[in-house]
């Protein structure tokens, strides 16, 4: 009796190589729960491939997994746990009904284990708890485990006869738990979609679509006026909602005040003006005009203030006072009133080029070879030649030759799904792999102006220092997603960044270097390795983490503030080594004032815990950009 299956399906479970540097893989296995084992097993069941087995007496936890926004890099979405001696299996459903049922029926079999745990890690172990920050994998949980009931504190469900399930069918969720019917959510697409796969579906800006499911964070399902449904990229639409500025033309999320600066200028009407956020964390005006009494033109910059009393009113002027930022905007369209111009033009999102999207379509990260056609080459690198291609003759794309030998591919390839997952505009997009021939090719975004270091070289002496911060800036917000998704770059330069034809710098090569197989480039000692961009804790014990990548970036700065110079120009790896244990920094650039070159030194303090994250800098760097310049 005890070897009658409960519950028998194909499930996805995440394993952690041995190695320290290894990625995580997941695997498909036939999972198989009797009374005493869970077995999973490698194709069909009946064939024996078996995997593995844990025996049910040594199991101390089964629960649910908040992924707490983590983007989850295989097709099941429902990740749960089971805890065995000092071991966490996470195992991830197709759907919340399969867990639920896994998780309900696996809780029935431990509740009279001797070792059930007090507390449990609600979210999971990724070089650190996600839901509490501990970075001892066997630290105390932080939650109370429920042994007779789910993460949110209800009750368990009956478990069905075994007369009722006799084909095993998953038991449906209780009344109680089912969730009510969500309200239609409606988004409103900010750029043309044009889908490359039958799957997809075409937006046309400024129309509403509805959304089915949020497939990942990346991609959405959604339905047209039409009734016609398909794919569509999370980033190209935005909820319909009142106080959402992101569905009006002339609001600018991200934009800093020398990027906004730069845009006005090169737009040179009467008028123009953009929305965008504010270091303050309000909103700022930014108004460009040339009506000025000497001829000349100029920009200012307004903070929309905010009244202290309730129903909270905005304001430019505090004589005009409206319910809504939008109602303000359309007041200032008609009526300088105070400000150095009537709100004419907007200076919009329609004059950028639309963002890249996580792959070409949902879920396809495998590119045929036959659709993509190679062009001219635009250089090499440490593992392979990049050329500039097109996919399916119409997209413009880099594909990257990976040279064999050159990098560890199987764990690249387990790993390449991560890194599709990232997308940010200041992350240079993973489009694809084709990995079922040789040389593997990775597809990426293509960017116009090549490389950051030769970009700044090339154009020596041309740039303002508000110029140089804002190319820093843009780095340290890719940076500051890669943190936020706890992702490692672990070879952060200007060598490693991309400049696109609007001149927006974006990071590249996130996370590559952990694969490359060459020896020169992994020991201290060989002159490819990056002593000179790296902290004393990895050069001398290899201990990578967000804060080494920090380090990185201070170099980084530097380098761009001194316009494409070599850091310790004049010295050996083996020199520098010896320098930074003494407390050796680099000098201040001259075009850095002073408190960028403070931004600098605490990338360098000595020990990781005591430099900012990306978040911080990110901040500082925001701060002073937006000094100066900002009318009342």
């Amino acid at each position: 009796m005890s070897f009658e299956a409960i519950l028998e399906e194909t499930l996805i479970k995440r394993s952690q190589q041995k190695k320290r540097t290894s990625p995580l893989n997941y695997k498909e296995r036939v999972f198989v729960l009797t009374k005493t084992k869970l077995t999973y097993y490698e194709g069909r069941v009946e064939k024996k491939f078996k995997k593995g087995s844990i025996d049910l007496q040594r199991v101390r936890c089964v629960e649910i997994v908040k992924n707490g926004g983590l983007v989850i890099p295989c097709e099941n979405k429902y990740p749960f746990q089971v805890v065995y001696d000092v071991n966490t299996l996470y195992i991830f459903a197709p759907s919340n009904e399969s867990r639920s049922a896994w998780v309900q029926n696996m809780k029935e079999e431990i509740k009279n284990n001797p070792q059930i745990m007090e507390k449990f890690h609600p979210q999971f172990w990724q070089g650190e708890w996600l839901c509490c920050g501990q970075e001892d994998k066997l630290a105390l949980g932080c939650e109370e485990y429920n042994l007779f009931g789910d993460i949110s504190r209800k009750p368990l469900p009956p478990i069905p006869s075994a007369e009722s399930k006799c084909r095993r069918p998953l038991p449906q969720l209780p009344p109680e738990e089912e969730e009510q019917d969500p309200k239609e959510e409606v988004v409103i697409a900010l750029y043309d979609f044009e889908g490359t796969e039958s799957q997809d579906l075409t937006l046309r800006q400024g129309e509403e679509y509805v959304i089915i499911e949020r497939c990942d964070v990346n991609w959405y399902k959604a339905r047209n006026k039409y009734g016609e449904e398909g794919y569509i990229p999370s980033n190209y639409v935005t909820p319909k909602q009142p106080d959402n500025l992101e569905q009006f033309v002339w609001y600018c999320k991200n934009v800093n005040r020398n990027k906004a600066e730069e845009q006005l200028r090169k737009e040179d009407k009467e008028g123009g003006f953009m929305v965008r956020n504010s270091s303050s964390g309000a909103y700022t005006v930014s108004v460009f005009t040339k009506s000025l009494g000497d001829g000349g033109s100029a920009i200012r910059h307004y903070y929309i203030k905010e009244t202290q009393s309730s129903p909270k009113q905005f304001y430019l002027a505090e004589k005009h006072q409206f319910s809504s930022i939008p109602e303000l905007i359309e007041y200032h369209k008609h009526n300088a009133a105070g400000l150095v111009s009537r709100l004419r033009y907007p200076v919009n999102r329609q004059s950028r080029a639309a963002p890249t999207t996580a792959g070409f379509s949902y879920d396809k990260w495998e590119i045929n070879p036959c659709e993509l056609t190679f062009m001219k080459e635009l250089g090499s690198g440490q593992v392979g030649v990049v050329r500039l291609g097109k996919w399916r003759a119409q997209h413009k794309v880099a594909i990257k030759a990976i040279r064999e030998g050159a990098m560890s591919e199987e764990d690249f390839i387990e790993e390449a799904k991560v890194m599709m997952s990232l997308s940010h505009p200041k992350l240079v997009q993973l489009y694809g792999v084709c990995t079922q021939q040789r040389p593997i090719y990775l597809v990426t975004e293509f960017m116009e102006l090549g490389c950051l270091l030769n970009y700044i070289r090339q154009r020596r002496g041309s740039f303002s220092p508000q110029s140089l911060l804002s190319i820093c800036h843009d780095v340290s917000q890719g940076m500051e997603y890669l943190e936020a998704n706890r992702f490692l770059h672990r070879d952060l330069a200007a060598r490693n960044c991309l400049v696109s034809d609007s001149h927006v710098v974006k990071v590249s090569d996130f996370g590559m270097a952990r694969y490359v197989l060459d020896d020169q480039y992994l020991s201290s000692s060989g002159a490819k390795f990056p002593v000179k961009w790296s902290p004393p804790e990895v050069f001398n014990f290899c201990r990578y983490s967000s804060k080494s990548d920090v380090w990185s970036f201070g170099v980084l700065m530097w380098e761009v503030f001194t316009e494409g110079k070599m850091p310790f120009e004049n010295n050996l790896n083996h020199e520098v080594v010896t320098m930074v244990m003494q407390g050796h920094r680099l000098y201040r650039p001259k075009k850095a004032a002073l408190r960028i070159y403070e931004i600098m030194q605490q990338c360098w303090q000595e020990r990781p815990e005591e430099r900012p994250s990306f978040r911080q800098i990110s901040e500082m760097i925001t701060d002073e950009l937006e000094t100066d310049g900002h009318a009342s």
